[in-house]
């Protein structure tokens, strides 16, 4: 059997956590098995469907670097592949069930089912749903009114007081009773328009779909697609519903635990691939003892038989782990390639949106190797390296003086470092360490109180990427400039005032 299975989104919001992970367990399995990986636009909902959600899709997909063999914008043998382009064909399918008795019309006005809807409330009745009362009009008499123009619907005769069955790969033999089922659901609304279950079924079974897998929060409409089949004479697909993706708290994952849809994990500095690594282990396993895959391994390795019944929990600590390990793979290069973007739009070499100059970004690229092992997002990068694109504030007195120290010390200490500026900066860091060391062994003091002053001078901040590195990319002119304008605000008396100790 060729495997042919799809991706069937529906237009009316942003690519989120959930679609992908359905999305990328089906590209996996197609890809694993040789198949055809589909993607469908189910815009049958035009009240909620916007254009902009098409091409949130196709932006989120092409970040992502996930294609499909079949689809709206490249076609493929069973197109259309947007429902809304093939409403003639769920007529003409709604009509063989009426043909063959397994559908009728329905003249219930709205405010009709409205009022049903009210009364069984006020009488708290358990029923729901639709209470049959157009289903034993002679077909001939439906059929007359309909032609005469009576607005209706066309609606699925449910098998009463039978079961349905069906076998899901991962949750096993499943047995459903028809009297839970929707009751008689509308195939066909009253403007033509089909509705989400008739489209489905038609579009699964002539576009030969083998495998369906989705989100066990469909697995309620599964019975309802059985009987359709079963009402076409057709064989209906392979099932497989998915485990939840859930928050830490148990709760279906949603805005309040975090980012959820595409868009804002990349504004937030995600990788695409640490993105997918991750998403593809959320309720699936592949290889004892491993944790990063490319794409192409995940594919070699994925089987239904390695899902998990368990819902899956959304870990984004775990999540950030993995786009930290995804960044330092990357050579400094392609990082700072990645990274310009959220460099621009910081506004890091001038004003936002601004790139730079070559020379900017040389020194942007340069900059990379200082902070890689120390970020886990990309958007990270621009605010940890400004100083090296103009020069921070000079921070109060206070700021220079390490523990257990005083102004006087600290004034010292910067004279010291001062004096190293001009080698330190054409050593590489090792030598720079060396030297240092032995700087502070002559003058008695600790490397780490030589050092903390010269770091807040050069960049600004008690905590900084590399001070030596820094040194060597601002050049010792920029650096000496910088030192010598900490010195002026530590000799003066407002900083004698303000800062005598600093226990």
């Amino acid at each position: 059997m060729e495997v042919r299975n799809r991706y069937a989104p529906s237009p009316t919001g942003l690519q989120h956590i959930g679609g992908i992970r359905t999305a990328l367990f089906n590209y996996l399995f197609a890809r694993a098995q040789g198949g055809a990986f589909i993607l469908r636009l189910e815009d049958t909902d035009r009240a909620r469907f916007d254009q902009a959600f098409v091409q949130n899709l196709y932006d989120a997909f092409g970040w992502l670097g996930l294609t499909w063999d079949e689809g709206p914008d490249i076609g493929g043998p069973a197109g259309p592949y947007v429902q809304s382009e093939r409403f003639a064909l769920y007529r003409k399918y709604a009509r063989e069930l009426l043909e063959k008795g397994e559908a009728y019309y329905c003249f219930c006005s709205a405010q009709r089912l409205e009022e049903l809807r009210k009364a069984r409330e006020t009488a708290r009745s358990q029923e729901a749903g639709y209470d049959r009362l157009c289903r034993d009009i002679p077909a001939e008499e439906a059929a007359r009114r309909a032609a005469a123009g009576e607005p209706h619907t066309i609606r699925l005769k449910i098998p009463l007081g039978k079961s349905t069955r069906f076998t899901d790969r991962l949750l096993g033999d499943i047995e459903w009773k028809n009297d839970d089922v929707n009751p008689d659901p509308v195939l066909l609304k009253s403007d033509g328009f089909p509705t989400y279950h008739l489209a489905n079924v038609v579009d699964d079974h002539l576009m030969g779909i083998s495998h369906v897998l989705r989100a066990q929060e469909w697995l309620s409409s599964t019975p309802l697609h059985v009987i359709l089949y079963q009402a076409f004479g057709w064989e209906p697909p392979e099932f497989c519903h998915l485990p939840m993706v859930m928050g830490q708290d148990g709760k279906k994952l949603s805005k309040r635990h975090g980012a959820t849809s595409i868009d804002e994990f990349r504004r937030q500095g995600y990788l695409p691939d640490a993105l997918l690594n991750y998403v593809a282990l959320l309720g699936a396993s592949y290889e004892e003892g491993k944790d990063i895959y490319t794409l192409e391994e995940l594919a070699e390795r994925f089987r239904l038989d390695k899902l998990n019944k368990a819902s899956a929990v959304f870990d984004y600590k775990k999540l950030e782990w993995y786009n930290g390990q995804y960044i330092r793979m990357k050579t400094d290069e392609d990082l700072a390639a990645l990274a310009l973007p959220y460099a621009a739009e910081a506004g890091l070499f001038g004003k936002a949106g601004d790139e730079g100059s070559p020379e900017d970004r040389a020194l942007f690229t340069a900059a990379i190797a200082l902070v890689k092992e120390r970020i886990s997002f990309l958007s990270e990068i621009p605010g940890k390296l400004g100083y090296l694109f103009r020069d921070p504030p000079v921070p109060a007195a206070a700021e220079f003086i390490p523990k257990k120290s005083d102004l006087a010390r600290t004034v010292r200490l910067l004279e010291i470092g001062r004096d190293l500026i001009l080698p330190l900066s054409g050593l590489n860091d090792a030598d720079a360490e060396a030297l240092v060391k032995e700087r502070a062994g002559k003058e008695g003091v600790k490397i780490g109180d030589l050092l903390m002053p010269l770091r807040v001078a050069v960049t600004g901040a008690r905590v900084s990427p590399p001070l030596f590195g820094s040194i060597r990319l601002l050049g010792a002119e920029r650096s000496l400039a910088r030192v010598d304008g900490a010195l002026g605000v530590l000799r003066s008396p407002s900083a004698d005032s303000a800062c005598s100790t600093n226990v």
